[in-house]
């Protein structure tokens, strides 16, 4: 079972509207998900080494080393609404 949490700047629209479309994304791959959360960046930064996946605009990426170094798997989007984009992703991280 995998949790993911997704992060944006401020936390309340973009990250949940990236939520709803991790949560299209993990149905559509069939993966196992415990947890899917959605946060602000500085929540995000704190909490990342709780999950197993961090998904975050391009930007932030580098906001995120602690949780890398960590095992965590942090995915930077482009695109932070794209379905494809996230699925493209999880393929790349060996996760789908």
């Amino acid at each position: 079972m995998l949790s993911i949490m997704v992060t944006c700047a401020n936390g309340a629209g973009t990250s949940l509207m990236m939520k709803m479309t991790a949560e299209k994304v993990v149905k559509s791959l069939g993966l196992k998900v415990s947890k899917l959360h959605h946060c602000s960046l500085s929540e995000g930064r704190s909490a990342a080494s709780q999950f197993d996946i961090v998904f975050c605009p391009l930007i932030f990426i580098s906001m995120f080393k602690d949780a890398e170094a960590k095992g965590v798997k942090v995915i930077g989007l482009k695109n932070v609404l794209s379905q494809a984009e996230m699925e493209e992703k999880l393929k790349e991280a060996g996760i789908a």
